[in-house]
């Protein structure tokens, strides 16, 4: 899994804060939505909802807009039906790139992604092309002043199928089924954690700095359209 924190740590060192405020509350509002469809939407009982709302909560989303997103999910208000597509294809220097994208109008998204891809020298490709490269994990993040190495020891003998240090924080990757428990197991130990279901590349290439950084120029500007959920890659540099 090396190749997934690689490109882990290059996100995070590019940072976060890139993205407007706007956009960032649009996204966090489709991921609670989208959480509560698919599990139910009490947090008690839904670790992957319960994580969004910690996230939205931590970037100081207004708690109205978070009972609203629930309530689109669960359906007990009417709302926007956002639909699920996957874009895939290749940046600069033959890198794979993946798209999570959810819109409500897909004739308006597609052509804005591609024209971005274009423009900053990528290319999306036929449904398939790069997707077998990724595998769906459950991925959590603990920080490393929130755990004692007793407890990292514990967390080896959860069913895990990695666990790595990644500067300032810990990433475990589990099978997607295994999310929840493993997730309400560390938070039953008063841990803080985050983390989703998210896919994860089977293996890396890599390229190098200069390459990498018009990568990640592109993957950034992908990352500021409000429709683009997640962006995947599978490099690491030299």
């Amino acid at each position: 899994m090396s190749g997934h924190s690689k490109w882990s740590t290059i996100k995070r060192k590019k940072g976060a804060t890139d993205a407007k405020k706007g956009i960032e509350f649009t996204r966090l509002s489709k991921d609670i939505t989208i959480a509560a469809r698919e599990f139910g939407g009490d947090p008690d009982i839904n670790p992957s909802l319960r994580l969004c709302i910690k996230k939205a909560k931590n970037s100081n989303m207004p708690i109205a807009n978070i009972e609203r997103a629930i309530k689109k999910g669960t359906g007990e208000l009417p709302g926007i039906v956002y639909e699920d597509y996957l874009y895939e294809g290749y940046g600069i220097g033959g890198v794979a790139i993946l798209i999570e994208i959810l819109t409500d109008n897909k004739n308006r998204t597609l052509p804005e992604i591609r024209n971005i891809m274009t423009k900053y020298g990528g290319n999306l490709g036929e449904s398939g092309c790069v997707s077998w490269m990724f595998s769906k994990k459950g991925i959590i993040s603990v920080a490393i002043n929130e755990i004692n190495e007793d407890q990292v020891l514990d967390i080896l003998d959860l069913e895990i199928e990695d666990l790595s240090n990644e500067d300032d924080y810990y990433e475990i990757i589990t099978k997607p089924d295994k999310f929840g428990d493993i997730s309400n197991i560390l938070e039953r130990k008063n841990i803080s954690i985050e983390g989703k279901i998210s896919l994860v590349s089977n293996s890396t290439i890599k390229i190098s700095e200069e390459i990498a950084e018009k990568n990640i120029k592109l993957i950034t500007i992908i990352e500021d359209h409000e429709d683009v959920q997640n962006v995947y890659s599978n490099f690491e540099i030299e």
